[in-house]
């Protein structure tokens, strides 16, 4: 891997990841990336103890991150905010009423799981090592442990995906607040992965929001797929980020450093307001 490259999209064990934080610098500092960011979904626990230590430690330049769930119109939609203040108490008690959101959908998932013979408890699920946020990924490992399904991708496309018969949509953030709790924390806020969204009349309005940018490249999309989303960005004056949105052992096929962006882009996200 030559000349500057930063991944801004990555996940940790912290929520889906297989690497813990420091796992996950190392790996970042082996392949040869000089920028990162850990975007775990909807905590920012990576960044406890000497993260920033130990990239600077790398030759790694780390920018905080985050990916937060909320809807619009009912649709899932995820945001990611970069270059907050890790220590914002406002931000760190919307991540925990988002984890209590998490653990009463559960809750829910496994219930309809249980009545389609499906027998998974809670406290097997809260028994899982080094997660701060659990979800979706992390039940359908277990129904895959216990051999309810063959793959992970099976326990998606026949239980656990969006509308499927034991999905649970579960309570929800509105992008607004979500905007406002990152720009208060002194971060930015970034439209995650456009290229899944696939309802125009929810992006539309999307574009209309707050943002400060948006998510040009993302994982193995085709150059053609992310420049739709650059000129987008570009017509806005918005900012453009990239990353792999790697989670290991989860989602193996994508490699971290599969997306990024160029110093220069970067540096544009992670200066302060």
């Amino acid at each position: 891997m030559t000349g500057f490259r930063a991944d801004l999209h990555c996940h940790s064990r912290c929520s889906d990841g297989s690497l813990t934080p420091l796992e996950l610098l190392e790996k970042a500092h082996q392949i040869g990336l000089q920028g990162l960011s850990i975007t775990d979904h909807d905590t920012i626990k990576a960044y406890d103890g000497e993260l920033f230590k130990k990239a600077e430690e790398l030759g790694l330049i780390l920018c905080s991150g985050v990916e937060f769930s909320c809807q619009l119109k009912g649709v899932n939609v995820h945001i990611l905010g970069y270059g907050f203040d890790v220590t914002s108490k406002q931000l760190q008690e919307f991540c925990m009423k988002h984890q209590k959101r998490r653990r009463e959908r559960n809750l829910k998932i496994l219930l309809k799981l249980r009545q389609h013979q499906m027998v998974i408890t809670e406290e097997e699920l809260e028994s899982i090592p080094l997660v701060h946020v659990i979800g979706r990924p992390h039940i359908a490992a277990l129904m895959l442990q216990k051999g309810y399904v063959t793959s992970i991708k099976e326990a998606f496309d026949r239980y656990l995906g969006d509308g499927k018969c034991c999905f649970d949509q579960g309570g929800a953030f509105s992008v607004d607040e979500t905007i406002t709790l990152i720009h208060q924390a002194g971060g930015k806020a970034f439209i995650a992965h456009p290229h899944l969204i696939k309802k125009s009349k929810i992006v539309k309005e999307l574009l209309e929001k707050k943002f400060d940018g948006l998510e040009g490249y993302y994982a193995l999309f085709h150059k053609a797929d992310n420049q739709r989303w650059v000129d987008r960005a570009q017509e806005k004056g918005w900012l453009i980020s990239g990353g792999s949105d790697f989670h290991g052992d989860l989602r193996p096929f994508i490699p971290l450093g599969a997306s990024w962006v160029d110093e220069v882009t970067f540096q544009n996200i992670i200066q302060k307001k």
